[in-house]
């Protein structure tokens, strides 16, 4: 699931059938931002952090089968994101003000990557501005459906692939981007919360990776589910050509 789903929530009340606007301000730009560094780096890469279409073509050409492909990615995104958290957790309260912050965009771009990668080994085209979105929701779990309520999206299905093969005007996808940038930043109290642990020395470094390894191999799990196999890409090649959109 998401990245939040395991560390429990109150019961929600029934959903009022008048979607809630998200607040606008300094926040709506925060998450406007977070959102598009994780599309421009998390899927399309940047210097040394190679692209989501890289990552998938090199695991599918070690790997002719796709589930195996796959498996290499989650765990070579695990290894990484498990040791950007035992880096971070280190220097216990004197530093965690400021390696947090930057452990959660971290490792967002690697749960960014990894998703969009395994999107990419099941056929999916991560170019596409539906899929891209997919990808984002599959962040945020349970809560996907919420922010497509709230975004006014209206699909039968709660099935991310069902969304990424659909053809949908970019304002509802815009919408969609912003509304899974609002829920991550508004979650990274309780992010926090889980990592208090880290105060001390060395034992936060041990509780930060056993924390975001868990919390990736979720979102892995997650998209496993939510993206199943289209036509299977050839070994070393990942198939890029457009879905159908009926």
């Amino acid at each position: 699931m998401g990245i939040f789903d395991f560390l429990g929530k109150d019961e929600q009340p029934a959903q009022q059938p008048v979607p809630r606007q998200e607040p606008e301000g300094a926040l709506a730009n925060a998450a406007s931002g977070l959102v598009q560094r994780l599309l421009d780096v998390g899927i399309d890469g940047k210097g040394t952090f190679d692209s989501a279409g890289q990552v998938a073509q090199t695991a599918s050409g070690r790997h002719a089968d796709q589930e195996k492909a796959i498996a290499d990615i989650v765990k070579e995104h695990t290894k990484l994101a498990a040791a950007a958290g035992f880096v971070t957790g280190l220097g216990g309260f004197i530093t965690l003000p400021v390696a947090l912050p930057a452990n959660v965009v971290g490792f967002y771009l690697l749960a960014t990557r990894m998703a969009a990668s395994i999107a990419a080994v099941r056929g999916y085209d991560v170019d596409k501005p539906s899929v891209r979105s997919a990808i984002l929701l599959s962040l945020v779990g349970a809560d996907a459906g919420d922010v497509l309520q709230k975004a006014g999206y209206a699909g039968a299905s709660g099935r991310l692939a069902t969304f990424a093969t659909q053809r949908l005007p970019g304002p509802l996808l815009m919408a969609v981007n912003k509304g899974v940038g609002f829920r991550v930043l508004t979650q990274l109290g309780r992010k926090s919360l889980t990592k208090l642990g880290r105060g001390i020395p060395l034992a936060g470094g041990a509780l930060g990776a056993g924390l975001d390894s868990f919390m990736i191999r979720r979102i892995a799990d997650h998209v496993r589910k939510e993206f199943p196999a289209q036509d299977k890409p050839l070994p070393g090649e990942v198939v890029r050509g457009e879905l159908s959109s009926d």
